[in-house]
């Protein structure tokens, strides 16, 4: 090994990885929790051997938890025989996947996808995709809801429904308008000025919040009968996350347009934007484009993680797996726990106390890898593979991670 090897490399032990962390990375992250370094299934490593069980699954990416036979094929062998080529040009894999999303989002023929690096790239294109929807037009306004997130880059930040992430980086992106998450609000607002509404259909940034009974369904009459686009923001919710392929399909409606992203590849980074009908044909020759976008690794990656999904019915275990996970939680019995929000094994766990980040600690400490979507809601996203054994295992940790917050409380002369 040559002085700039040693140099480079980081300790796997001690505050070494955390120095360099600190002292390399840039802080928008803030300090890292822990340095991983190898998984396996539903369950990760650290850099001294401990053994954790993941339910956060790189926030919702990882599908098939870490290092399944089907991601790693898919990465060595498109690896070994076609990266990239550019979008001059197509390949077989970027095709397959097209066809696949197309066909699990029930595009029809008239459907089409762009393919983007990210989450917040696809609801780039969205953006743009509602621009177009309204050029040469008075329809400038998009609308979007209060507490939403769809992104960290400037466009998708301007839909992002959380002022205290813009302020920063003001002026935003004009031209969009965030309401509350009512029907009443929605059809308030609206008027033929409108380019598109663009909605998560459970704000999962905002702890894992689900819209009103019926709300999308009210959406599509409204964005229709004023000729607006109806973009469902699908990145967290997609792949069979919520027990359907797309939240969307619980309500039985038809959108423009959908982002997708996180769980269709697994933990290749790839994203999307799939469109329906009459918005197909709104991007033209140089209105977007991308050097990585839809190349051939990742989608490769992507359609081999999609039909692993789907031929080893990991959809249907989503649905199953709500059931239990919810039960299982209420029978904790802790103090803490106040509900149990959210669909398929996209969970938000209420919590009587605003502790969500001594719960994760306490719970890392346990051995089990959790999120504090805000300061009173625990985020559960599990790799879709989970079964009964993770379950189990997730309540004796979880419950145990409750159980030291909950005494620290009562030591500390708090109600738990």
């Amino acid at each position: 090994m040559n002085a700039d090897t040693t140099q480079e490399s980081t300790s796997l032990r001690g505050p070494s990885w955390q120095e360099d962390a600190g002292r390399d990375l840039v802080r928008s992250f803030g300090d890292r929790m822990a340095l991983f370094v190898r998984g396996e299934g539903a369950y990760i490593w650290d850099g001294e051997g401990k053994k954790y069980l993941d339910f956060l699954a790189g926030i919702a990416v990882d599908a098939l938890g870490h290092a399944h036979p089907a991601f790693v094929e898919a990465v060595s062998t498109q690896a070994a025989t076609l990266t990239h080529v550019s979008n001059y040009f197509a390949t077989p894999p970027q095709l397959a996947l097209a066809a696949r999303l197309k066909r699990l989002a029930g595009t029809g023929e008239t459907g089409r996808v762009y393919f983007a690096n990210s989450g917040a790239e696809a609801n780039e294109a969205a953006f743009k995709l509602a621009r177009l929807h309204g050029r040469g037009t008075e329809r400038t306004r998009i609308l979007t809801l209060k507490g939403g997130f769809h992104g960290r880059t400037m466009g998708a930040l301007a839909l992002t429904g959380k002022p205290a992430l813009q302020a920063d980086f003001l002026p935003m992106v004009p031209g969009v308008e965030h309401i509350d998450a009512t029907v009443d609000a929605l059809e308030a607002a609206f008027d033929d000025r409108v380019a598109a509404f663009i909605v998560e259909p459970i704000q999962g940034e905002a702890g894992v919040v689900e819209l009103p009974e019926g709300y999308l369904e009210a959406a599509r009459e409204i964005t229709a009968r004023h000729g607006a686009l109806l973009i469902v923001d699908e990145i967290q919710t997609g792949a069979g996350r919520t027990g359907e392929w797309f939240a969307f399909q619980h309500a039985g409606i038809v959108p423009d347009a959908i982002t997708v992203a996180k769980g269709i590849g697994g933990g290749f980074p790839i994203g999307a934007l799939i469109t329906f009908g009459a918005a197909s044909e709104l991007f033209f020759p140089g209105t977007h484009g991308s050097t990585f976008g839809g190349n051939a690794l990742g989608t490769a990656v992507a359609g081999a993680v999609l039909q692993e999904i789907e031929s080893a019915g990991l959809v249907a275990n989503a649905a199953a797996r709500e059931t239990q996970l919810r039960a299982g939680i209420v029978a904790l019995g802790s103090p803490l726990v106040a509900g149990v929000r959210g669909r398929g094994l996209l969970l938000g766990v209420e919590l009587s106390s605003p502790v969500a980040k001594a719960v994760v600690a306490a719970a890392q400490e346990h051995g089990l890898i959790v999120n504090a979507a805000n300061d009173d809601t625990i985020r559960l996203a599990p790799p879709l593979i989970i079964g009964d054994a993770e379950i189990a295992e997730f309540l004796s940790l979880f419950g145990a991670a409750l159980a030291t917050v909950s005494d620290a409380l009562i030591l500390e002369g708090a109600p738990a």
